[in-house]
Formats: structure tokens, C-alpha cells, sequence
């Protein structure tokens, strides 16, 4: 039987690489994603393939771009024959008050972490219509459900991500396929290991405190979520089982939205 295929955007790192591992050790062949085009990125696709054989490629599309969104699931389709799963991942940060908030930062977030969403949807939608089947999954966030100070342009991204998750399940519920965001709270990805030591620096505090009192303050568990804990809610989201699961969202925040 042919294998299906995923589209992971966002995915040479962190919870879009954590979903490729997951997605490939689950079967699928996978299109892994970044804005770079270096060696290292095409070693790493071969990495995967070969620790889960399956086939995997590496192909670059600025996701700040709608042209190039939609164009990376054009050639997966290309390549593969079909794209059956979808996972929007690609998204930056960046944190300033409203009104010292560059127009920049505002317009590449809302691009990268709402809009490409947008575009690769809409490219994947014929493909999975056509083979009867599909799965669309978008890598939200608590902010998609709560929001912080300074961070205007992810939380409104996020919010929106919720919203365009529940319209596309609707649009699509008698198609067989389904539309779901995922919403991590913080996760063990390099990025936020980087940060650690400048919390550090800045509360004056030892490593297990600045983690438990500043950053998982409001994760009740008081531990990081991690890369193969999201992966592993991507392949349940992407299977049969979830077949009537469509239109919502999946916390997986150690209960920050719970209170």
C-alpha cells in the first residue's frame, strides 16, 4: 500500500521537527520545511528517512510568502503523489508593548504564524478532496486561548489560528477531512532552552527556580511540555480514531488554561 504523505511547515527544529520524527516513526512519508536551503537541512531529512524508513524531503519556502506556502505543497504533492496531512507549524515571536510595537514584527508574524496557514491550506484542500481524506493540523498555542502582555501580534496570530481551524472544519465536515489546532503551552525546544540563562540573569535566580516561578508559572504542573508529547498528540490527530474529533482545540499546557 502506498504510504501517505505529511507536510510539516516550520520543521528543521522544535515541535515541527518533534511532529516529522513522530509523523515518519508513525509510516507517513514527510516534506520537512524551512526558509534555508544548507546542506544541513537536506542531511537532516535523510536522517529521518533513515531512522524511521520512509521517505523524507527537505523543501524550502519562505513562509512569509503565500506564493512560496503554496507552492511547498504543490511540489510534496509532486514528489509523493498526494498530501494526506498537513501540520502549520511555522511561526516566530517577538515581544514589545502595543504602541512601541514594530510594524515589521507585526506584519512577518501575522504572515508566518497566521497567513501561511491560510495559503498551505488552501493548496492542500484539492488533494485531499481528490483521495477522499485528509488531515489538517495547526500548532496553536495557550495564546490561541489566553493572553500576556507584549506579545500582540502571536496572541492575535494564535486567536486567529483558532478561528480559521473551526471555519475549515466546517467548510470540509462531509469530506472526510478534519481540521484541529493543538495548543502547547511552554515546550522543551532549543529556542527556550536558549532563553533559560538570560531569565537567569535576569530574576537572579537559579536554573530550577527561574524555570518553576517565571517561565511555568502558569503551567500548573510545573514541568515543560515536550517535543515528542506535541508529536505524539499529531499522529493521534492524524489517524482514523480521530476521525470525529474536527473544529477544535487540544491543550496540551500542563492545565494553564485550566483556571
Amino acid at each position: 500500500m502506498t504510504k501517505k504523505t505529511a507536510v510539516v511547515t516550520g520543521s528543521n527544529s522544535g515541535i515541527g521537527l518533534g511532529s516529522a520524527h513522530a509523523l515518519a516513526a508513525a509510516g507517513y512519508n514527510v516534506a520537512i520545511n524551512s526558509f534555508t536551503d544548507g546542506a544541513e537541512d537536506h542531511a537532516l531529512a535523510k536522517e529521518i528517512a533513515e531512522k524511521h524508513e520512509v521517505d523524507v524531503v527537505y523543501i524550502k519556502a519562505d513562509m512569509s510568502n503565500g506564493g512560496e506556502c503554496r507552492a511547498l505543497i504543490e511540489k510534496a504533492a509532486d514528489i509523493f503523489g498526494s498530501v494526506d496531512v498537513l501540520v502549520n507549524n511555522a511561526g516566530i515571536q517577538f515581544v514589545a508593548p502595543v504602541d512601541e510595537f514594530p510594524v515589521e514584527k507585526w506584519d512577518a508574524i501575522i504572515a508566518i504564524n497566521l497567513t501561511s496557514a491560510f495559503h498551505t491550506t488552501a493548496a492542500a484542500l484539492p488533494h485531499m478532496k481528490k483521495s477522499g481524506r485528509g488531515r489538517i493540523i495547526n500548532i496553536a498555542s495557550a495564546h490561541g486561548l489566553r493572553a500576556s502582555p507584549f506579545k500582540s501580534a502571536y496572541v492575535s496570530a494564535k486567536h486567529g489560528i483558532l478561528g480559521l481551524t473551526k471555519t475549515v472544519a466546517l467548510e470540509v465536515a462531509e469530506k472526510h477531512i478534519t481540521c484541529n489546532a493543538i495548543c502547547p503551552g511552554y515546550v522543551l525546544t532549543p529556542l527556550v532552552e536558549a532563553q533559560i540563562p538570560d531569565q537567569m540573569k535576569a530574576h537572579n535566580m537559579d536554573r530550577d527556580t527561574v524555570v518553576r516561578e517565571v517561565m511555568l508559572d502558569k503551567q500548573a504542573t510545573k514541568e515543560f511540555a515536550t517535543v515528542d508529547q506535541i508529536g505524539a498528540t499529531v499522529v493521534f490527530l492524524a489517524s482514523d480514531a480521530a476521525a470525529q474529533i474536527t473544529g477544535t482545540s487540544i491543550s496540551v499546557d500542563g492545565g494553564w488554561t485550566a483556571a
